[in-house]
């Protein structure tokens, strides 16, 4: 559905303008800080209005702190299912408590992302322009400034493309993104496959025999089914599943692929249902997880922020927190550095650079083979673990040891 037109905030002749590619979370919290300090933000989304509410976000402390300096940690909320219980299951029905998402240390507060981006969007609307059905096609960099050529995505022939210029471009715009195209080169430079499969939806119904409160996950060897409680909003389902074939995944419909990926053996009760509910579903997300590396994630004027940038995956439960915490880290140093934004750019990469590095060697990792088990003893150490869970010396014990592994998470990035 096509955004309705609203009506575009008054222009300061005098403040720097900033383009900020992609309504996402990294692009709302970006457009946020950079009115903050006296700039003047326009959005471009690809899109011809606001998107769904999405999937499953979790948000560390170091998410969870960049939302409270900018004042919509409240208004993000936290839908954690109250007294839940996630269980390890498996094929045949047989199951055992287990750890959820809400449990790992930290205490990540489980959200959608549109939550996140709703918080955002309520303080930036009646401030910024936003301009949807708009993507960027040409950029040409000037020691002042980036011209950028805008056009409509309507595919309407008649409209014209436009040419503007902008002190800053910042790509905000996703895994694959059009301004890192641009102005960096060809995906194939940047983007590292992990030959992993995810398949994300929203279930209508509970699995049979479980609270709806509660949570399963059916961990094997190369694959695993999530499913994510939440208190006031059907529970969040994800697929993930190891493949040397991305490219063959996407020749048939995604239930096939999936099916295709647990089998031969039977489904058994739950993975079955679990199955269905996707098939059943009315969206769905299907795709191959990739972590974006590149040695700079700026030039003068342009710089990447969120997936675009360094995109952490999901299995490193920081992609929310990160893109939050890079575009209020952006705000700040452009503000420290006024009129010289270049070295606003670089001092910002060099702060966050050390800390993604340690977020994507975590999520391909560590975070990869706690969703996904990928070997017989990665298995092993699952079932061993959840024993140990059961009772309190052990518990003591496991939640010490995560709890080392996890302090990462914890750091106030932005805070300078």
């Amino acid at each position: 559905m096509k955004e309705p037109a609203m009506k575009k905030p008054a222009r300061n002749t005098t403040a720097p303008r900033a383009l900020i590619v992609g309504m996402g979370i990294g692009g709302l919290a970006a457009a946020m800080r950079l009115h903050e300090i006296g700039w003047e933000p326009v959005i471009a989304e690809r899109a011809p209005g606001r998107r769904a509410a999405g999937y499953f976000v979790g948000l560390f402390e170091t998410g969870r702190a960049t939302a409270l300096r900018m004042g919509v940690l409240d208004a993000i909320g936290n839908r954690a299912a109250q007294d839940g219980i996630t269980y390890d299951v498996e094929r045949n029905g047989r199951r055992r408590p287990g750890m959820g998402y809400g449990d790992l240390p930290g205490g990540p507060r489980l959200v959608l992302r549109g939550d996140i981006e709703a918080a955002l969007y309520d303080t930036v609307v009646p401030r910024t322009e936003i301009r949807y059905g708009t993507t960027p096609t040409a950029l040409d960099e000037h020691p002042d400034g980036v011209d950028v050529t805008l056009r409509a995505t309507t595919g309407d022939d008649d409209v014209p493309e436009t040419t503007e210029r902008f002190d800053l471009v910042v790509g905000a715009d996703g895994l694959r993104s059009t301004v890192r195209r641009l102005a960096f080169g060809p995906d194939t430079r940047f983007m590292r496959p992990l030959r992993h499969i995810i398949a994300a939806t929203v279930i209508k119904e509970p699995v049979p025999g479980y609270r709806p409160q509660d949570g399963v996950v059916l961990a094997e060897p190369g694959r695993s089914v999530w499913t994510f409680p939440f208190a006031d909003h059907q529970p969040g389902l994800l697929f993930n599943y190891r493949t040397d074939d991305e490219d063959a995944q996407f020749r048939r419909p995604p239930i096939d692929s999936l099916r295709a990926a647990f089998g031969p053996e039977p489904t058994g009760p739950v993975l079955e249902h679990l199955l269905q509910q996707f098939e059943q579903a009315d969206d769905h997300l299907f795709d191959s997880v990739h972590q974006v590396e590149m040695d700079t994630w700026h030039t003068d004027r342009v710089v990447l922020l969120g997936d675009a940038a360094w995109c952490l995956t999901l299995y490193s439960g920081m992609g929310a927190s990160t893109a939050m915490a890079g575009a209020d880290l952006l705000g700040t140093l452009l503000q420290r550095n006024p009129g010289n934004t270049p070295r606003a750019l670089r001092e910002w990469d060099q702060k966050l650079r050390p800390f993604m590095d340690i977020q994507q060697r975590s999520g391909r990792t560590m975070g990869l083979t706690m969703f996904v088990p990928q070997t017989r003893k990665d298995k092993a150490m699952r079932t061993a673990m959840q024993k140990a869970l059961t009772n309190r010396v052990g518990k003591k014990a496991m939640s010490a040891l995560m709890a080392k592994a996890f302090r990462e998470k914890s750091i106030d990035i932005a805070a300078v």
